[in-house]
């Protein structure tokens, strides 16, 4: 046996014996990324149109992320939010110019589904309501709060009794549905532009506006979960701003710090601040993740990553949809982030995507998920597009 043979035996091994189950693993053991390429332990590149699972918005290893951190952490590593700090402090600055109107408050945290949490707790504290109304096929994250307003009962089902039972869930697009749920308990309307673990099904531009009207007229919280379609992802800097509205809250999460592990609540100004200890987090707005945030939103920012999203996101669509695959019933999204429905199961075409050197995510069953990096070149979307020819025909 090689040595390159233990090495890769000994992570599979060490993994499986120790991890807690929650995961389905793919054969293969990643250990380095740059752009939107990654390889395996065997020397094998792949080209990542997960960016782990949305995350990777500037793609991997991104020199200006990686020389924040590094810059920081021979700095200041942590520094809880009972102490001022000049990170955190321009990380608010660099937000505030990224969200529109009077988006200006943040809690810092370190997920999305962190977000998700604060933004019940938020919604509940500036409201004095309870309800909330999410839509189906909703995915918020899989903590007991953010689990409540998911949709999908497989992830539900084996904690009813300790997720929140004052949830209801309406039809995505529906404004019929959407009039008859919301009312004066209603806390907060909490739903995502476009549905990504969903399908993959962007929102009706009169939808969002509907929902922006009912909870103006019945004094709820319109609550944007843009935590995988926000900054940029779209070909906007915010799904929501397809409907040319604005919402009273976002949560932010999975590229907001390049990689780096950090979530965001952002609130309306005007709606005021929550009262002190009634939230918290010990690593939120931690210097190093914040450094890692202002590199990534500058870098994002400068590239004009929104414009690129566009640009080679309507080039994609209409590729994928010209080829009138015989295996694909539909293909959907925004920007760079798009869904082909299958006529069946999507494992088969992710596993020979795999095998031909391209990485890609389901969403449901029968949906494929692509979400590149936004700095994916043209000739690496070609790529994809000869591939899913070879595999979907």
């Amino acid at each position: 046996m090689t040595t390159l043979d233990i090495t890769l035996q000994a992570t599979t091994q060490l993994e499986d014996a120790h991890t807690s189950g929650a995961y389905y693993k793919r054969q293969i053991t990643l250990v380095r990324g740059e752009g939107c390429t990654v390889w395996d332990d065997a020397g094998n590149a792949y080209l990542d149109v997960t960016s782990g699972q949305g995350v990777a918005l500037l793609g991997h290893a991104h020199p200006a992320v990686a020389e924040a951190v590094a810059q920081q952490a021979r700095t200041l590593i942590t520094c809880p939010e009972i102490f001022y700090n000049d990170r955190r402090a321009e990380l608010y600055a660099v937000l505030a110019d990224i969200t529109p109107a009077d988006l200006n408050r943040f809690f810092l945290c370190n997920s999305g589904a962190e977000a998700m949490e604060g933004a019940l707790k938020v919604a509940r504290l500036l409201t004095s309501r309870s309800g909330i109304v999410a839509a189906k096929r909703s995915f918020h994250g899989r903590t007991l709060g953010a689990l409540g307003m998911t949709w999908n009962k497989d992830y539900r089902e084996p904690f009813v009794g300790w997720t929140p039972n004052n949830i209801t869930h309406i039809a995505y697009n529906n404004i019929e549905e959407a009039q008859a749920a919301i009312t004066e308990d209603t806390a907060a309307v909490i739903v995502e532009p476009v549905q990504g673990e969903g399908g993959v099904y962007p929102g009706d531009v009169e939808w969002l506006q509907a929902l922006r009207h009912i909870c103006d007229e019945r004094g709820a919280l319109l609550v944007m979960d843009e935590i995988q379609t926000g900054l940029g992802r779209t070909g906007r800097w915010f799904g929501f701003e397809y409907a040319d509205i604005v919402p009273d809250m976002l949560a932010l999460g999975k590229g907001i710090a390049g990689g780096v592990p950090m979530g965001a609540v952002v609130w309306r100004e005007s709606l005021g601040t929550i009262d002190s200890g009634t939230h918290g987090s010990t690593f939120g707005g931690n210097p190093l993740s914040c450094a890692a945030a202002i590199a990534a939103l500058t870098a994002l920012r400068d590239i004009d990553a929104p414009a690129l999203a566009a640009e080679n996101g309507a080039w994609l669509l209409s590729e994928l949809q010209a080829a009138n695959f015989a295996q694909v019933r539909e293909v959907r999204g925004r920007g760079l982030m798009l869904g082909l429905e299958l006529r069946g199961r999507v494992t088969p075409a992710l596993q020979a995507l795999q095998e031909r050197g391209i990485l890609a995510l389901p969403a449901g069953k029968t949906v494929l998920r692509l979400l590149p990096p936004l700095i994916i070149s043209r000739a690496e979307l070609q790529r994809v597009v000869d591939a899913l020819r070879d595999i979907l025909n």
